[in-house]
C-alpha cells in the first residue's frame, strides 16, 4: 500500500487538505492516520477479497450507532469507496485521546466505566436493522473449540494448560450455550478500541469490524479478558467491569463467564501461535499473546465456584443456596442453654479489643479474652461472623504481592469462646469429609470437616477448628476400618458416619489449638472449592462478599441473634457531607475510613494496614501504650483547669524546658499549635507595641484569623484575600530554585532581605514587631533553611526591637534527629518557641516557651487564662511522650532512620529522573518531582500519592506546586519500613516513566 497514493486519494474525496499520513497497527484492514491542519482521519483499507458481507455489516453498524445518543463517541463514515484494484476504503474521523491500553495502570473506576460502556454499546445494538448479521466468526468465544487444532503450534506446557481450559469449556459451558440470551455483539471491547480521558471517563469506542450475532455474555467476557491482563487480581478486575455492566445489561448466567473469558484468551493465543509461524514479520499479532498466556495460567488456579461467587456479588445477585436452618432443625454444636453469654466484639475498631498489643501477641490475646469473660461474668462468649478483625494483620499473616502488602481480615466463621474441654457435637447427620492438624501458630490447629447431604440433594459442609489433638486422632483411629488416606498431613476417612448430636470433639488448649484462647471456630460452606482438610477461615476484604456467600451465617445453628448492620463507608461520606463544614476536606481521591492506629500504622474498616509516612502528630507512634496508659490513669483521678496547684503541670514545664536552651525557661500551656502561635504573636505585640509581622513565603502557622494573616499558604491560596497590611513576606529561601542558589552565602543573602521590609516600615514610622518561621519550611516543600539564615534575620529584627518566634509545631521534640529542636540546626536561640499537638501524641496539648523578659512584658495586668491548657490529663500525656522519646532513643533513631531514608530516596532519584531533589533532616523529609522540562510534576505527584495509598502507604504532597512528597512519619518508623516504602515507590515511579 503506497501511503502517498492513499493520501492523494483522501484529498480527492475530502474537503480538507491533508499533509500527513502514517500507518497504524491492525489485523485485517490496513489502517492509517491522515491529518493536516485542524482535521484528522482514520483510513481503513480492506483487501479486494475481503468478505463483502462483513464489510457491509460493519458499515451498517457504524451508521446505526451514529443515530444513537450514547455518552461516548462512535465512528461515522465520511467516505466509502474502492481503490484501483478493488480494495475497499473507509474514511472515518480520527478520535483523539488515549486508549485504555495506554492508561496504565487502570484504576477501579476506569474499569467500572469500561464495563458500563460495553453494556451501553451492546444495548444500542439491540435494534440494529442489520441486513444479514453474521453468526460465525473466528473471534467469537463461543466458537473457541474450532481453534483447538491450532494447539499443534503450542509448547508441551502450553498445550496442557490450553487443553485443560478447553475441556472445562466443552464440559461445563458448551452444553448450556443454547440457554444463554443471544444478540448482536460488538465483540471487540478491548483496551485498544476504547478511549478515555484523564478523569476516567470513556470518550469513544471504535473499530466495528468484529460484530457478530452470538451469546450476549460474550460481550462482557471479551472486555473482562483484556481488563484482567497484567493486573495483580484478575478476578477482582473482572468484578470491577461487572459492577456497572450489570446496571445496564442483565447477567443471567455468571457461572459461565469464566469459561467464556478463557475461551477468548484461547482464541488469542491460538491465532498468535499460528501467525508466529506463518507471518513472523507481523508483530501486531503477538501483542496480546504473552499476557493472554499469563492470564490463562493464573485463571487455571482459580476455582470456578469462587469466580462465580465473585461475579454474582459484583452483579448484585442474591447469594445462592441460603440455608433453611429451621427446616433442617440442627442441634447446637455447643450446649449454650442456661449459660451466661457475652457478645464479643473483636473487630478492627473494637473498644473491647483495646490496644494492638492485646492481639499482636497470642498469649496476651488469650489472657485478654479470658479477662473479658471473667469481668463480665460470662460462661461463654460468641461472635465473629463477617467481622473484620485486626488480629490477622500482623507481619506473620502478611502476604506481599503486586498490589502491596495484604491481609485476610474478614472472619468467615462463628467463634464460641469458653472453657477447655467443652464438648462439641455434630449439628446434623453427615460424614467425615476430612481431618487435619496444623501445628503452626495462628492456624486452626486440629480441624474436622463434616459433609452433610441436604433433603433437596445438595450438600453443605461444617468446619470445626481449634480442637483438642486427641479428638482428631480418635476420629482417625475410628476411620481406620475405612482405609483412610494421608496426603500432606490431611487425613480423611472413607465416608465415616456421624449422627446428629454425636460428640465429635472438644475445645483445645492454646498449646495445641494454634495458640488461640480455648474456643470453637465453626464455619458452614456450601462449596469446598476443591479443598480437603482446610478451608479459609478469613477472607481478603475485596473477596469477602463472595466468600460470605459461600459461607452462610451459622448463627441460627446456635440459636443466636443476627448481628446489627454497621454503617458502611458510603453512609459515612453522606453523613459527613450533610453535617460537617463544607471546607473540611478528606485525604485521597478514595477517602479512607480509619478506625485503628498503632505505632507507624493506621487501619481502615476493612482491616487494611497502612504504613503512615505523614502523621507527625502521633509523635511517638499511634496509640503508644505508655501514652494511652498515662491518659487513662490520670483521667480516672482528676482533670481540671490550671488554677489549682498540681504536680503534673510543673513537672512537664520543668522537663520541657530542660530540653531547651537555658534562656527559654517560662512556659504557657495551651491546647493546639494554632493557640500557641496566636499567643506568641500576642506576646510579641505586647513586647514591641507593633502588630507588624515578618513571615516567610508559603509558611503556615495555624487556622485562627490572626495566623491566617501571617500564613501565605492560606492567604495566597484558594479563598484567601492576600496579605493584610500588617504582614511582610520574605521570599522562600530555596537554594535550588530561588533568588540565591549558591549554598555558601545564600543564608546571609536571603536573611539580609529582611532589611528591605524593616526599612520600608521605618520610613512610614512603623517597625516589625515579630518574625515567625518554621525551622524547616513544611508547606514550602520541606525546605531546609540555608546556613546562617535565621541568625541573619534574627539580628535584623532584634536590632529594631522585634522578637523572633521559632514555630516548632512540626519540627520539634527530636524529629530532626541531631537535636531536640529544629532551630538548633541553625545555631540560634529564639525569643519564643511554640510546640504543638505532637507534644501530647495527638492529645490536645501545646505550649509557648519564652524568655523571662518576654513573659514579664506579657504580664501587663491582663490575666491570661486557658481553661484546659495544662490540665492534668494533657500534662500526663506530655510527660509520657517525653519519657518515651528518652527511653526509646527516638532522637537517635530519627537521625539514623532519616539518613537511611534519604539514601533510599537518592537511589530512587538516580534511576527515576522525575525525582529532582531529596531534602530534609531526621524524620522530616521530602523529595521533589519535576518533568524533563523542569516544570513542577504536580499531576504525577498526585498520582504517586494516590497509587501509594492503594498499595497501603499513606503519603501526602506539599510545596507551592504540590509536587513534593513529604515524609514525616511517627518517630517509631524503622529502616525496614523504609525499605518497603522505597520498593513500592520504585514500582509506581516506573509506571510514571
Amino acid at each position: 500500500m503506497d501511503p502517498a497514493a492513499l493520501l492523494r486519494y483522501a484529498n480527492e474525496h475530502l474537503p480538507d487538505h491533508l499533509t500527513e499520513i502514517r500507518p497504524l497497527a491492525g489485523e485485517v484492514a490496513t489502517s492509517f492516520y491522515a491529518g493536516g491542519g485542524a482535521s484528522a482521519y482514520k483510513i481503513k483499507v480492506y483487501p479486494a477479497d475481503y468478505d463483502s458481507e462483513r464489510l457491509l455489516l460493519e458499515t451498517e453498524i457504524v451508521r446505526h450507532l451514529a443515530g444513537k445518543q450514547l455518552p461516548f463517541a462512535t465512528p461515522r463514515i465520511v467516505h466509502e469507496g474502492r481503490l484501483a484494484g478493488g480494495a475497499a476504503v473507509l474514511i472515518l474521523p480520527w478520535h483523539a485521546g488515549r486508549t485504555l491500553d495506554e492508561l496504565r495502570p487502570l484504576t477501579k473506576e476506569l474499569r467500572q466505566n469500561w464495563g458500563r460502556a460495553v453494556a451501553q454499546l451492546n444495548n444500542a445494538l439491540r435494534d440494529a436493522p442489520i441486513t444479514k448479521a453474521l453468526h460465525t466468526y473466528a473471534w467469537n468465544p463461543s466458537e473457541t473449540l474450532q481453534h483447538r487444532a491450532l494447539s499443534k503450534y503450542f509448547s508441551a506446557e502450553q498445550k496442557i494448560l490450553a487443553d485443560s481450559a478447553w475441556d472445562h469449556f466443552e464440559r461445563d459451558t458448551l452444553p448450556h450455550l443454547a440457554a444463554l440470551p443471544r444478540g448482536l455483539n460488538y465483540n471487540d471491547g478491548h483496551g485498544a478500541n476504547v478511549l478515555a480521558d484523564e478523569k476516567g471517563t470513556i470518550t469513544a469506542v471504535f473499530d466495528f469490524a468484529d460484530v457478530v450475532f452470538t451469546e450476549r455474555l460474550n460481550e462482557l467476557a471479551i472486555a473482562c479478558a483484556y481488563a484482567a491482563m497484567d493486573v495483580p487480581d484478575p478476578i477482582g478486575a473482572m468484578a470491577d467491569l461487572i459492577t456497572l455492566y450489570a446496571e445496564h445489561q442483565p447477567i443471567n448466567h455468571p457461572e459461565h463467564l469464566l469459561n467464556l473469558v478463557r475461551a477468548r484468551l484461547l482464541i488469542t493465543v491460538s491465532l498468535a501461535a499460528r501467525r508466529a509461524v506463518t507471518e513472523p514479520e507481523n508483530l501486531y499479532h503477538q501483542v496480546s499473546a504473552a499476557p493472554a498466556w499469563s492470564l490463562l495460567e493464573r485463571l487455571d488456579e482459580v476455582h470456578p465456584s469462587f469466580a462465580t461467587a465473585v461475579f454474582r456479588t459484583a452483579a448484585g445477585h442474591a447469594a445462592p443456596g441460603l440455608i433453611d436452618w429451621k427446616r433442617l432443625a440442627p442441634v447446637s454444636p455447643v450446649n449454650l442453654v442456661g449459660k451466661s453469654l457475652l457478645k464479643l466484639d473483636l473487630s478492627v475498631g473494637s473498644l473491647q479489643l483495646g490496644l494492638n498489643r492485646n492481639f499482636e501477641d497470642l498469649p496476651r490475646f488469650t489472657r485478654h479474652v479470658s479477662n473479658l469473660l471473667a469481668d463480665n461474668g460470662a460462661d461463654f462468649a460468641y461472635g465473629g461472623y463477617g467481622e473484620t478483625r485486626p488480629v490477622y494483620t500482623t507481619d506473620a499473616f502478611a502476604q506481599t504481592g503486586n498490589d502491596g502488602p495484604r491481609w485476610r481480615t474478614v472472619h468467615l466463621g462463628l467463634d464460641i469462646w469458653g472453657p477447655v474441654g467443652t464438648a462439641i457435637v455434630a449439628p446434623l447427620d453427615g460424614y467425615v469429609h476430612s481431618t487435619h492438624v496444623d501445628p503452626a501458630p495462628g492456624s486452626y490447629g486440629p480441624t474436622i470437616i463434616l459433609e452433610h447431604e441436604l433433603p433437596d440433594g445438595g450438600r453443605l459442609y461444617t468446619l470445626y477448628g481449634h480442637l483438642a489433638v486427641r479428638d482428631v486422632n480418635d476420629l482417625r483411629s475410628l476411620a481406620q476400618q475405612g482405609a483412610p488416606r494421608q496426603s500432606s498431613g490431611v487425613a480423611y476417612a472413607s465416608r465415616t458416619r456421624v449422627r446428629r448430636g454425636d460428640q465429635i470433639a472438644t475445645f483445645g488448649r492454646p498449646e495445641e489449638n494454634g495458640g488461640w484462647p480455648p474456643h470453637l471456630h465453626f464455619q458452614v460452606m456450601t462449596d469446598m472449592l476443591g479443598l480437603r482438610g482446610d478451608f479459609p477461615g478469613v477472607a481478603f476484604p475485596e473477596e469477602a462478599e463472595a466468600m460470605l456467600s459461600l459461607c452462610p451465617s451459622p448463627l441460627a445453628v446456635f440459636n443466636l441473634p443476627p448481628p446489627l448492620i454497621a454503617s458502611n463507608q458510603v453512609n459515612l461520606s453522606e453523613r459527613r457531607a450533610a453535617t460537617l463544614g463544607k471546607s473540611l476536606s478528606v485525604s485521597y481521591a478514595a477517602p479512607l475510613h480509619i478506625v485503628r492506629g498503632a505505632g507507624q500504622y493506621l487501619y481502615d474498616q476493612t482491616g487494611r494496614r497502612y504504613l503512615d509516612t505523614v502523621n507527625n502528630v502521633a509523635h511517638v507512634g499511634h496509640e503508644h501504650p505508655k501514652v494511652v496508659e498515662a491518659i487513662q490513669r490520670q483521667a480516672a483521678v482528676l482533670n481540671t483547669n490550671s488554677r489549682y496547684l498540681h504536680d503534673n503541670i510543673l513537672q512537664l514545664a520543668e522537663e520541657l524546658t530542660a530540653t531547651l536552651p537555658p534562656e527559654l525557661s517560662v512556659v504557657h500551656f495551651v491546647n493546639s499549635g494554632s493557640e500557641a502561635n496566636d499567643l506568641a504573636l500576642r506576646m510579641c505585640a505586647a513586647w514591641s507595641g507593633s502588630p507588624n509581622v515578618l513571615a516567610v513565603e508559603t509558611g503556615y502557622h495555624g487556622h485562627t484569623e490572626r495566623l491566617i494573616g501571617v500564613s501565605s499558604y492560606k492567604f495566597n491560596g484558594k479563598g484567601g484575600r492576600g496579605a493584610p497590611g500588617t504582614t511582610d513576606l520574605l521570599p522562600l529561601p530555596d537554594v535550588r530554585t530561588g533568588l540565591h542558589r549558591d549554598p555558601a552565602g545564600a543564608g546571609r543573602k536571603y536573611g539580609d532581605l529582611a532589611q528591605r521590609f524593616i526599612a520600608a516600615r521605618s520610613a512610614s514610622g512603623e517597625s516589625i514587631g515579630s518574625f515567625i518561621a518554621e525551622s524547616i519550611l513544611s508547606c514550602g516543600g520541606q525546605i531546609v533553611l540555608p546556613d546562617d539564615y535565621l541568625a541573619t534575620v534574627y539580628a535584623h529584627v532584634r536590632e529594631q526591637g522585634g522578637l523572633c518566634i521559632a514555630d516548632e509545631v512540626q519540627t520539634g521534640l527530636g524529629r530532626v534527629g541531631s537535636h531536640w529542636w529544629g532551630f538548633e540546626l541553625q545555631g540560634v536561640v529564639p525569643d519564643i518557641v511554640t510546640v504543638g499537638k505532637p507534644f501530647g501524641n495527638g492529645h490536645p496539648l501545646a505550649a509557648v516557651v519564652c524568655t523571662p523578659r518576654v513573659a514579664e512584658a506579657f504580664a501587663n495586668g491582663m490575666e491570661y487564662f486557658n481553661t484546659f491548657g495544662g490540665n492534668p490529663v494533657s500534662c500526663a500525656a506530655g510527660l509520657a511522650v517525653l519519657a518515651v522519646v528518652r527511653e526509646e532513643g527516638l532522637l537517635e533513631k530519627a537521625l539514623t532512620t532519616g539518613n537511611y531514608l534519604k539514601q533510599l530516596f537518592r537511589e530512587l532519584r538516580d534511576v527515576h529522573p522525575l525525582i529532582t531533589d531529596v531534602r530534609g533532616a531526621g524524620l522530616f523529609l521530602g523529595f521533589e518531582l519535576e518533568t524533563d522540562a523542569g516544570h513542577p510534576a504536580t499531576k504525577q505527584a498526585a498520582y504517586l500519592k494516590n497509587q501509594m495509598r492503594e498499595l497501603g502507604f499513606l503519603m501526602s504532597t506539599d510545596g507551592p506546586h504540590e509536587n513534593v512528597l513529604k515524609v514525616k512519619p511517627p518517630m517509631c518508623f524503622t529502616p525496614a519500613n523504609g525499605d518497603l516504602l522505597a520498593h513500592y515507590l520504585d514500582r509506581v515511579l516506573k509506571k510514571l516513566a
